[in-house]
């Protein structure tokens, strides 16, 4: 393991020019994690009912902090799902590499390992960083923390780089490099981790509805068991239904395509089906809350100025509404971002047949043309499943509340993040017209 650690080290510090791209993406990611982390940290450290003079007074019980923290920890979801994206693309950017220390004996744990190090170096960087912009701003705000959050944030500084690490081998784990300079995957998935998804949503779902016709059971608990459970059993189906249309799609496709561009994605999606559930997991289940939340946004305030009345603390409200919407749109800013790294991993990793694709003669439009397909027909009816949820949502919300009308604007959410998505998948053309130069046949 020490020799493993000295290898990354060695090889992050003398990583080419067109690999610090990927180091600085790995590096924000946990900067943003670290910034996520700590403001839980800090928010959960206050005690008891106090008076801070921010948010409107979202932070001075203890109900609403516990709101916050939860919003804040969620967030490290996607940002972790970005981290392992980061990963992968390393992985594959570093091939040769990767093979020559296979011939040098190395197993593919150990080469895997030496991958994830190097990810948990950057991470280490951008979590001191985030630290240090963190504690710059407490000290402009002229909060001090206690000694036991400044352990906690210390602690916190140190989880980063580890967690990074432990995703990036999650991340890795059916990467193989072989000594001949071939990059592969093994034990393709096969929907099974949705499917347990699945069958945890349904378990909450039931436990809520049990809570709910219990005679003791009728709080605020069994309505949010329900709510949740919709909500991963929607973005669980979700990914599934995209893992499953790619691999229908690609093989009748296949079959029946005339256009080049649709053949060669078909092919693509027929070959992995369920690389695109993969990348766009986080992305479907931000799109089930966005939906959901949009929805309850329009609801909630309806009732607020339900009679021609307005609370007298109405700032309250709209602080605390507008920070759930702000975590849901940085979530789904992260998500695109991991979408687009995922992309351009998919690209990196088909380099060689791209580039002999267009040695043969095939135009680089077409190639950026499947590019595109592969990432727009897989998320056609996942999007349409996820906006169904989201709706459900916010209409089983509205259904308790007893709104008169039931907004329509929730319905454009999956079409304008669908719009985000392709433009996310775009930004890999670039690096398709590079990796299409047939010098690249060289290393064949």
């Amino acid at each position: 393991m020490k020799a493993d650690i000295r290898i990354a080290w060695i090889l992050a510090r003398g990583s080419e020019r067109r690999e610090w791209w990927r180091i600085s993406l790995t590096l924000v990611g946990a900067l943003l994690a670290t910034g996520f982390a700590l403001a839980a940290a800090t928010v959960a450290a206050v005690r008891g009912q106090v008076s801070i003079p921010y948010a409107h007074g979202l932070l001075d019980r203890p109900g609403e902090r516990g709101g916050v923290v939860l919003a804040l920890v969620l967030l490290l979801v996607p940002v972790l799902g970005f981290l392992g994206q980061c990963a992968r693309v390393g992985a594959v950017h570093r091939h040769r590499r990767m093979a020559r220390m296979r011939l040098a004996g190395a197993t593919p744990t150990q080469v895997r390992r030496v991958a994830a190090a190097e990810s948990a170096f950057a991470c280490l960087a951008g979590s001191t960083a985030g630290f240090a912009a963190f504690a710059g701003f407490l000290a402009v705000a002229g909060h001090t923390p206690t000694p036991g959050t400044w352990v906690c944030f210390v602690v916190v500084v140190l989880a980063v780089p580890v967690a990074a690490a432990l995703v990036s081998v999650f991340a890795l784990r059916h990467v193989v490099t072989s000594p001949l300079d071939h990059v592969r995957r093994t034990r393709p998935d096969r929907g099974r981790r949705a499917a347990l998804v699945c069958l945890l949503a349904v378990g909450l779902m039931v436990a809520g509805a049990l809570l709910h016709l219990s005679p003791s059971g009728r709080s605020v608990t069994p309505f949010a068991l329900l709510v949740l459970g919709l909500v991963l059993l929607t973005g669980a189906g979700a990914v599934w239904t995209a893992g499953t249309f790619s691999a229908i799609a690609g093989r009748m496709l296949t079959l029946r395509a005339q256009s080049p561009a649709v053949l060669i994605a078909a092919g693509r999606l027929a070959h992995d089906p369920w690389a695109a559930a993969r990348t766009h997991a986080a992305l479907l289940l931000v799109t089930v809350v966005g939906v959901g939340f949009v929805g309850v946004r329009a609801v909630l305030f309806e009732k607020l100025h339900q009679g021609g009345t307005v609370p007298g603390n109405m700032a309250f409200y709209t602080t605390g509404i507008d920070l759930a919407g702000a975590a849901v749109l940085v979530a789904l800013a992260i998500s695109l971002c991991g979408l687009a790294v995922g992309t351009a991993e998919s690209v990196a990793t088909r380099r060689r047949g791209l580039a002999a694709q267009a040695a043969a003669g095939v135009p680089h439009r077409v190639l950026a043309r499947a590019a595109l397909l592969e990432t727009a027909l897989p998320l056609a009816p996942a999007f349409l499943l996820a906006g169904i949820g989201g709706t459900v949502v916010y209409l089983a919300y509205a259904a308790v509340a007893r709104a008169g009308n039931v907004p329509l604007l929730p319905l454009l959410v999956p079409v304008a993040v669908y719009v985000a998505c392709l433009l996310a998948a775009a930004t890999s053309l670039p690096l398709l017209r590079r990796v299409t130069n047939p010098a690249e046949l060289r290393f064949t």
